[in-house]
């Protein structure tokens, strides 16, 4: 399993920094403003609630957003090889982005998340 460190830090660190308030979508609307900050929004939350509950992979990933990227990915790397089970749950919960980005033919992140995103989702 390859991992990006910095870049699975910075996508987490970075959703969990983006929270957005907006209103509950529905199904006929996910692609308006609304919908996708609803999706930003649902990710952002459970990728909180995951961290909280998993503490190790919480301080793996916001320590390396301290660290330059050649000292963070063995720890980043090491800890998911390690809890592959961790990796394939964050996986699941960032995959609403992709979808609602491939559904709607948006970028809902910046550059620097996108990028981010499309590592750690690579693996």
């Amino acid at each position: 399993m390859k991992i990006n460190a910095l870049a699975t830090a910075t996508l987490l660190g970075g959703l969990a920094a983006a929270a957005l308030s907006a209103p509950v979508a529905s199904a006929d609307d996910v692609c308006s403003a609304d919908g996708v900050a609803n999706t930003v929004n649902a990710v952002t939350g459970s990728a909180q609630q995951y961290l909280a509950a998993h503490p190790g992979a919480g301080q793996v990933l916001y320590a390396a957003m301290r660290q330059a990227p050649g000292q963070a990915a063995p720890d980043v790397r090491g800890y998911f090889t390690a809890n592959p089970q961790e990796y394939y749950d964050l996986r699941g919960i960032l995959s609403p982005i992709g979808d609602v980005q491939q559904q709607c033919n948006v970028a809902v992140l910046p550059p620097m998340l996108e990028a981010a995103y499309n590592q750690f989702m690579a693996g």
